[in-house]
């Protein structure tokens, strides 16, 4: 993402703070010697002063995480050899093949391929490669395998349709790999007080053990009440038969369904099961597992969805509930920027498809608005509606009569996601903006009935079409988070030459959130817009198509919405 490729790779001991280095050349043969080193951290912060290489190591969340405990400090640039593999093995209709440095190493030698290690845990310790986790033979050279396996990657990397965009990829990727370990040390600011307090006003005191606190006993006593014998809200088994006696058949405790229901119980079985959410998701006990000296500290997964968006390892950092935002505070003094990019998808739609219908209207600000005034009569509803029918593959209803509509006005959009739905459909895969590739099913997904019957279609095809429906949407969902991801890496640069205190604290596919002194918050709204228009350029290239991001300062995360 910066000029100049300068790369060095890196392996720390097992035991101790030492380490081996070597230079790289753009081909990702060694320059030089190798240097052992007895303060790897000490050796890292003079290089990054000198000349901030790109790093090349096994493993971002093992290896960084472990320098910057040693004392390491931030850098600006690294290869993750397990990441890239990841996507390279995508791009080689390979995907689910073990990632790590050993497995990699295993291939370029034509041996059996050791499964991944399971991912570590919260409470783990990070050390430098350990052995578990690289996978590599006890006679295998750590340094040498890293150095072949990370030139094999280079090669393929050149060798694809699109090297340029795969390079972009990866570089994207393992930025988003640095700031994944950064946030998690850092941490997003979050009050216990007010925390407190918001679960005490939601579910009444903290109970003593495993009670259930006190709001949830007394729904529980009206839900049986409303009933008419005693239930357990939590268990389908019990509550769907105790609807059926009154009356009201459900297929699940879902709240559509409930929703729809004109019974005194499934309201208040609704509130059951938001309030229960919270207890269980984020209440007092995973306050106490997972914030620690005012910080919520996430352990974020880095594309651990197809699609390429983050996925965390426990915590729920993706799925704040709204009613608990008020307990993101600020520190005194600063303030939280809080970024989210409007009507994200539908402008990759347009981006990718180059649709000149579309991306007039997105340059419009509200795109749906626009839509709506040129092509639904005004109906702003009618107008979203439609194009999530358009991307997400929707046909009953009044979405497929929109979609009809959609497919004479937007001709070009239309093109893009029914090219992906088909190509799902007879097995094959595609690809987003960047080249991150979609899971070809596999047989016995193809075969497995899953949909409505009521359409007449034998089984093997409508799970075809549900295939289908899943490319259509993988094309759009995963060139999205290429942008995100390119915005990630662009911001995290920008941020870090504001000084050291502007700091990334959340992330997820459209949002961000930069915790800062109040003085920069001005320079960090700044900093977002150009990331998301630099982001635009990289991912898009020359498109009309603007990708706002709409930016808050507050001093609590819940007046941003």
């Amino acid at each position: 993402m910066s000029g100049g490729d300068m790369r060095v790779g890196v392996v720390g001991d097992p035991v101790g703070g030492g380490g081996r280095l070597c230079r790289l050349d753009g081909e990702g043969a060694v320059l030089g010697g190798v240097e052992a080193v007895p303060d790897l951290a000490a050796e890292v912060a003079r290089r990054e002063a000198a000349d901030a290489p790109r790093w090349v190591w096994a493993g971002t969340d093992e290896t960084y995480a472990a320098l910057l405990d040693r004392g390491a400090p931030r850098v600006a640039r690294c290869h993750d050899v397990k990441l890239v593999e990841s996507l390279l093995l995508g791009q080689e209709s390979r995907h689910g093949r073990p990632r790590s440095l050993g497995a990699a190493w295993a291939r370029l030698q034509g041996l059996p391929e050791p499964p991944d290690a399971p991912e570590p845990g919260a409470d783990d310790q990070p050390v430098l490669f350990a052995a578990d986790r690289r996978h590599l033979p006890l006679d295998v050279d750590p340094l040498t395998a890293l150095v072949a396996v990370h030139a094999a990657q280079l090669r393929r990397i050149a060798a694809g349709e699109h090297p340029d965009r795969m390079r972009l990829l990866c570089a994207a990727e393992s930025a988003g790999a640095l700031a994944a370990v950064e946030m998690g040390r850092d941490g997003l600011p979050w009050s216990a007080t007010v925390h407190d307090a918001l679960l005490t006003g939601l579910l009444g005191p903290r109970p003593a053990g495993g009670n259930r606190p006190a709001v949830l006993g007394e729904l529980t006593s009206r839900i049986q009440d409303a009933l008419g014998r005693p239930v357990n809200p939590d268990s389908p088994a019990q509550i769907l038969p105790a609807f059926a006696r009154v009356g009201v058949h459900l297929t699940s405790t879902r709240s559509h369904q409930l929703r729809e229901v004109d019974h005194p119980a499934a309201a208040l079985l609704q509130r059951y099961k938001e309030l229960s959410r919270i207890h269980a998701a984020h209440g007092w006990a995973w306050r106490e597992s997972w914030v620690r000296d005012g910080r919520f500290r996430a352990e974020y997964v880095v594309g651990g969805v197809v699609s390429g968006r983050w996925a965390t390892r426990g915590g729920g950092a993706l799925q704040i509930p709204r009613l608990l935002r008020s307990a993101v505070v600020a520190d005194p003094g600063h303030r939280l920027v809080v970024a989210d990019a409007g009507q994200l998808e539908p402008r990759v739609l347009a981006a990718m498809s180059g649709d000149a219908g579309l991306a007039a209207a997105a340059a419009d600000g509200d795109l749906y608005a626009a839509l709506a005034r040129d092509a639904f009569g005004g109906d702003r509803q009618r107008a979203k509606i439609a194009v999530l029918a358009a991307m997400y593959g929707q046909t009953s209803g009044e979405a497929g009569q929109l979609l009809a509509i959609m497919r004479r006005r937007f001709p070009a959009a239309l093109a893009l996601v029914e090219a992906a739905a088909r190509t799902g459909e007879a097995g094959g895969i595609v690809r987003s903006q960047l080249g991150r590739t979609s899971p070809a099913p596999s047989a016995e997904r193809l075969l497995d009935d899953t949909a409505d019957p009521a359409d007449g279609a034998s089984p093997d095809r409508r799970a075809a079409r549900s295939w289908g429906r899943f490319t259509r949407n993988f094309v759009i969902q995963a060139s999205a988070t290429d942008w995100a991801l390119a915005v990630l890496a662009s911001l995290r640069r920008r941020l870090t030459a504001l000084g050291p205190e502007p700091r990334l604290v959340f992330f997820q596919h459209d949002e961000v959130i930069v915790h800062t002194p109040a003085a920069l918050a001005p320079e960090v709204e700044r900093a977002v817009a150009a990331a998301g228009d630099e982001a635009r350029r990289l991912v898009f290239g020359a498109t009309p198509v603007p990708f706002p991001l709409e930016t808050h300062v507050v001093e609590c995360y819940a007046d941003a919405k």
